[in-house]
């Protein structure tokens, strides 16, 4: 297992092939890698700790492999160079501000395992053109999608029955957004 905040910091890593040993990657592991471009994770992995990318502003995608089974709080925050990210159908669970501050993010499918977007999950995603909400959903957290001023319009499933505090703020070029009538 790669512990928590065992690469911390480390800002001059550029690049991480994990072997297939490894089975889990803990909070904060490689949290402040400003240098880290690219990570490859292999299918050993089941789970992947809070803030564990938190900060990498050189990460620009990542495949999340088919094992992991949620990501967790802040995972991803700050990653203002992340474009590409692929959230595989394992995963279940998505933390709150998972993907905040992942300011070059254009678009991304949430899979049908996910029943709750969470607080400030993609908060200031300030690129993110296209999201996928699926039918599973049932309810968007507190500024879910607050700052996420390159989205034009969202369609919500009518799944969904809680739309949380200021959950679409600041999404100034939102022009177009479906409300279903299960929305209480």
């Amino acid at each position: 297992d790669i512990s928590d905040s065992c690469f911390a910091g480390c800002s001059s890593l550029l690049l991480v092939i994990l072997s297939n040993s490894v089975k889990s990657i803990g909070s904060g592991a490689f949290s402040k890698c400003s240098s880290l471009g690219q990570i490859i994770i292999p299918y050993s992995v089941t789970s992947i700790g809070s803030s564990a990318f938190l900060g990498c502003t050189s990460l620009m995608q990542m495949t999340i492999p088919s094992t992991v089974t949620s990501i967790e709080d802040q995972t991803f925050l700050g990653c203002s160079t992340l474009t590409q990210i692929t959230i595989p159908p394992s995963v279940s669970s998505i933390g709150e501000g998972a993907f905040s501050g992942c300011s070059l993010l254009i678009e991304i499918t949430i899979p049908s395992t996910i029943t709750v977007i969470k607080n400030q999950t993609f908060r200031n995603c300030s690129s993110l053109r296209r999201i996928s909400i699926p039918s599973s959903v049932t309810s968007i957290g507190n500024f879910a999608f607050s700052g996420c001023s390159s989205l034009s319009h969202i369609t919500i499933p009518s799944s969904v029955t809680t739309i949380g505090d200021n959950a679409f703020d600041c999404c100034s070029f939102l022009t177009e957004i479906s409300i279903p009538s299960s929305v209480k």
